[in-house]
């Protein structure tokens, strides 16, 4: 999608909970703690939404960080209702999720597409849209299809967690251009930097 279209509502995806923290799959929660850092952002639990919330201000306008509580596979059932009652619109909506197809250390930024399987991207067209902005956070593979589950529940080495924090921090670099709107252009800055 071309033009300007500023994000005003971000989610990370994961799993609630201290034994989920360190997995693969809770990279979308890493980078949305990690903005919250950055922006002095505090959460609170919003049991209506099934979500952990922050806030903060960026010219004039309230940008809203989400963690949903649902668990992975129920994810849409945090972003639809919450999204509606902000009236948020999709192409105003950045979902950050752990991405298998992607190498460790390597971020991509798109618009639209299938699920490919991810199952907290699939709750989210059934209960939200099918066209929205995504972050997708690669966490590597693990070779083959039978192993995916129980590799993206594990945590990655401590050189994997290395990169995949780099790449995020490459991300949150990025962020004036995301926020303002101009996605073509964190595209071009994110995918250049992150081909580096």
């Amino acid at each position: 999608m071309a033009g300007i279209t500023p994000i005003q509502l971000i989610v990370g995806l994961g799993n609630p909970g201290d034994k989920y923290t360190a997995t693969r799959h809770n990279a979308g929660f890493w980078f949305i703690d990690q903005l919250a850092r950055r922006h002095q952002a505090s959460f609170r639990n919003e049991t209506k939404f099934k979500a952990e919330v922050a806030s903060f201000e960026y010219e004039g306008k309230r940008i809203w960080l989400v963690k949903p509580t649902t668990f992975m596979n129920l994810s849409g059932e945090c972003v639809g209702p919450f999204a509606k009652y902000y009236q948020i619109a999709p192409e105003n909506t950045l979902v950050v999720h752990d991405e298998l197809d992607l190498p460790v250390g390597t971020s991509r930024l798109k618009w639209d597409g299938g699920h490919g399987g991810h199952n907290g991207i699939r709750d989210i067209f059934k209960h939200f849209a099918k066209d929205f902005w995504r972050l997708r956070v690669g966490v590597g593979h693990p070779g083959t299809k039978e192993n995916v589950l129980s590799f993206v529940m594990k945590a990655p080495s401590s050189k994997e967690q290395s990169l995949i924090d780099d790449s995020l921090d490459r991300v949150s670099d990025t962020m004036t251009d995301l926020l303002s709107g101009d996605m073509e252009a964190a595209m071009r800055s994110l995918h250049k930097k992150l081909d580096k």
